[in-house]
């Protein structure tokens, strides 16, 4: 048995004893290593039922059903019974008027037997995306950079010759058509084996951009969605180009510094440690002999940068997400950017499968759109790298906000039964796609 603690952040801590209690094919375990992409949509998965496509936009998207009460019971359910094999450990944090609650569950390292600590740093993977996102918007509004321009104006030979014009915008809402990128070895072949003896391995921005080299667009820009992790290593490299700063230093400047982020950074691409307290990263791999052991992953190279390479903590992530939603670092023209979804169909995206989507697109400029069962309409992003996965959501209105984390172990995404039961809990069932 283990125990779970799940402690209201307006009342006295409560214990509470809990019994212990999509498969991804090799391609898309290397897409994983590559772009995050494929990694990502199994959270996206369990959460993401946009509103139809008469919703978009900043208006409609604004009103929502009533959110169910908090049950501290289902909460500590939701995130119990662990550690198991495919997962070690889970927090979950949610606050705003609507109610608040936090709790831990599981271990997070299996050496010492310790508890998840509360205020881990976490490796937040695609919700990276959010900051680089807000920055570009930012440049928008400071007339440095036009949304409707080409890329390839502001990075001419960044992107491989033979791709048609891609606007500024369309990298941030997925519209892009960009090249998934093809296989390459020196990437890995997405196994659990491979990450865990290639960790420390660091690639740069270009490197990962040039894989798109020979390869043709998915479709042509601006007519679908596809969630795809390479449009933002091209914004990554366009906030620098347009700055003439490191990338970690406008994150730093304009985001973390203001806000007093001390916890959420982007660390250099050669550096591999996660700062204490954190709950250690684990993957399941097989020996020669053909037994399993769990190797310990905490430290792993960095170098998703702007796609998908930053630390932050649940705290953090709740600020940051309150004070994006208030209007804190954009105008309102580039702010209604933030809640506007294209009116696009959804093309094989890894993101969007969900039986109230109807194939329609569900991500804006940053974020993507959720929609429950019961109505109720969040916004925010997932995010993921081995041994962690990770999400920040919130209603419009700010009244509910989550931030959760979970240790997988494996990456075939055996881990959303987890995020499920915490969207349940948190804003209402959502149900997935049969497709």
């Amino acid at each position: 048995m283990r125990l779970v603690v799940g402690r209201s952040l307006a009342g006295p801590t409560t214990i509470v004893t809990l019994m212990e209690g999509p498969t991804v094919n090799s391609s898309a375990r290397r897409t994983c290593w590559i772009t995050l992409a494929a990694c990502g949509s199994l959270l996206a998965t369990a959460l993401a039922a946009p509103a139809s496509s008469a919703a978009s936009g900043p208006t409609r998207a604004a009103v929502t059903a009533p959110l169910p009460g908090l049950d501290p019971v289902a909460l500590q359910a939701a995130i119990g019974g662990l550690p198991n094999a495919d997962v070690t450990g889970a927090l979950l944090r949610i606050t705003g008027r609507a109610g608040h609650w936090s709790g831990t569950s599981g271990v997070g390292d299996l050496k010492a037997g310790q508890g998840v600590p509360s205020d881990a740093h976490i490796r937040i993977g695609s919700i990276s995306k959010v900051f680089t996102a807000t920055i570009v918007l930012q440049l928008a509004a400071e007339h440095r950079l036009d949304l409707d321009e080409p890329v390839q104006r502001y990075l001419p030979g960044v992107l491989p010759a033979g791709l048609p014009p891609v606007t500024v915008g369309q990298l941030l809402n997925h519209t892009s058509g960009l090249p998934r990128g093809a296989g390459n070895p020196d990437f890995g072949d997405g196994s659990p084996e491979w990450f865990a003896a290639n960790r420390l391995k660091s690639f740069t921005p270009q490197q990962v951009i040039d894989l798109m080299a020979g390869q043709p667009v998915q479709f042509a820009p601006g007519t679908a969605q596809q969630y795809n992790g390479m449009n933002y290593y091209v914004a990554g490299l366009l906030v620098e180009k347009i700055t003439g700063h490191r990338f970690a230093d406008e994150v730093r400047a304009r985001i973390t510094r203001p806000l007093a982020l001390h916890d959420t950074y982007v660390p250099n691409a050669h550096d591999p440690r996660l700062p204490s307290p954190h709950s250690h990263g684990y993957l399941t791999v097989k020996s020669s002999d053909g037994t399993s052991h769990p190797v310990d992953v905490t430290e792993q190279s960095p170098w998703p940068w702007a796609e998908g390479g930053m630390i932050s903590t649940a705290a953090d992530l709740d600020r940051f997400i309150s004070a994006l939603f208030r209007g804190r670092f954009l105008p309102p023209a580039q702010q209604a950017e933030l809640f506007a979804v294209p009116d696009v169909p959804s093309f094989r995206s890894s993101q969007c499968r969900t039986e109230t989507d109807a194939g329609r697109a569900c991500m804006t400029m940053g974020l993507m759109r959720v929609k429950a069962s019961n109505g109720a309409v969040v916004w925010g992003k997932t995010g993921s790298r081995p041994g962690y996965t990770s999400g920040v959501f919130s209603t419009r209105d700010l009244s509910r906000k989550i931030v959760y984390s979970v240790n997988p172990t494996n990456v075939n995404g055996s881990e959303i039964r987890y995020v499920q039961q915490i969207a349940a809990a948190s804003f209402g069932t959502v149900v997935p796609a049969t497709s």
